[in-house]
């Protein structure tokens, strides 16, 4: 894609949802970065209050309700289309399942036997979401994964099957992609809110496909790339951040990654600096004052994903995936004032991540 022909993706603030984050919320964890940043965060997050396991019923019927008052599950919902079944609270609530259609559960996105079914993992709103019972039960214990060849698929095109990705070939689910930037960041708020415990799991029952034993990088290789994949690609909806309002509101703890998806890059992304001692310093987001017009300037030859930039929800406003660039201007017509975040990936895959303010 020439740079010159490039399709802009522009923030529409209209219809954008913003979350209600509390005056100072993050407050301790500003200027850190790397696993510091995620330790700030987990302090942040820690002791929320505990749900029963009963009370999820309850609790769906505010975190995970559609406009026309059904149940949202991930699992057979089809964005902008028609799904084969919907779900109305209570009536619809598992019970026997006979195959697809039947009722809906409570899937532990992050499975249960991967904490030994303990709290307060066990009632955390953050990675359990009401799901088609029969679909959940297909889904298992499976690590999440992307699946060319699957052995099932769900009526909304969610799969079983043998792992596509470099670094794992067992068996894995695949969410569709609407949602899988939703279940990466439940997964990067697991691995952030039980810091503590998190490196004690790797022995649990299947866990140890997802996990490396650690507290602070948690994720090995492969589950950590294709995360760091389905954020990116998948980026905050108004799903995501009237969700993690109403989770608030419930259990008085955030999803930070919702708040601030930078911080994914900031901690797992983020070890090193640019080739050729390129840095994020040569680079920069500023206006053409009187023609609304903003222009992104640097050392773009450097770069194999040139620019993301996203707006402090998450919302892409501009990608570029061409690998070899050549160009020192890229322009950026009505971009509105606030805070946005600008990713540079190098030749060498290596991310950082800069704030930038537009006045």
């Amino acid at each position: 894609m020439k740079l010159n022909y490039l399709l802009l993706l522009l923030l529409v603030s209209n219809g954008f949802i913003f979350a209600q984050i509390p005056t100072d919320y993050y407050s301790t964890a500003e200027g850190k970065s790397g696993y510091e940043l995620k330790t700030a965060l987990y302090n942040i997050i820690k002791n929320h209050n505990q749900q029963s396991y009963s009370s999820l019923w309850t609790d769906f019927k505010t975190t995970d309700k559609k406009t026309d008052g059904t149940v949202w599950d991930m699992y057979s919902d089809v964005p902008g289309g028609t799904p084969q079944y919907v779900y109305t609270f209570v009536e619809d609530q598992c019970g026997n399942y006979s195959g697809e259609g039947s009722c809906y559960n409570r899937e532990h996105s992050w499975p249960k036997s991967w904490f030994d079914d303990n709290y307060p993992m066990y009632t955390d709103l953050f990675h359990l979401y009401p799901t088609d019972g029969y679909v959940n039960n297909r889904r298992g214990n499976y690590p999440y994964g992307e699946v060319d060849s699957p052995s099932w698929t769900s009526s909304n095109g969610s799969k079983v099957g043998a792992n596509s990705t470099e670094g794992y070939t067992s068996t894995v689910f695949e969410p569709i992609d609407e949602y899988k930037g939703d279940f990466a960041r439940s997964y990067f708020y697991m691995a952030t809110r039980y810091e503590n415990v998190i490196s004690s799991w790797e022995n649990n029952t299947g866990a140890s496909n997802i996990l490396d034993g650690t507290n602070d990088k948690v994720f090995k290789d492969w589950q950590l790339n294709l995360l760091l994949k389905w954020s990116t690609e998948d980026p905050v909806s108004n799903k995501e951040l009237e969700r993690n309002d109403d989770v608030y509101a419930i259990q008085n703890n955030r999803n930070p990654f919702i708040d601030h998806p930078e911080y994914i890059a900031l901690i797992w992304d983020n070890s090193n600096s640019l080739q050729n001692n390129t840095t994020l310093e040569d680079y920069k987001l500023y206006p053409n004052p009187g023609t609304g017009i903003f222009y992104i300037e640097g050392n773009f030859e450097q770069a194999e994903n040139i620019v993301m930039l996203y707006s402090n929800t998450g919302q892409v406003i501009f990608m570029d995936n061409k690998e070899n660039f050549n160009h020192s201007q890229i322009n950026l017509t009505n971009l509105p004032k606030g805070i946005y975040y600008l990713k540079i990936r190098s030749k060498n895959k290596q991310f950082q991540t800069k704030k930038v303010i537009l006045h």
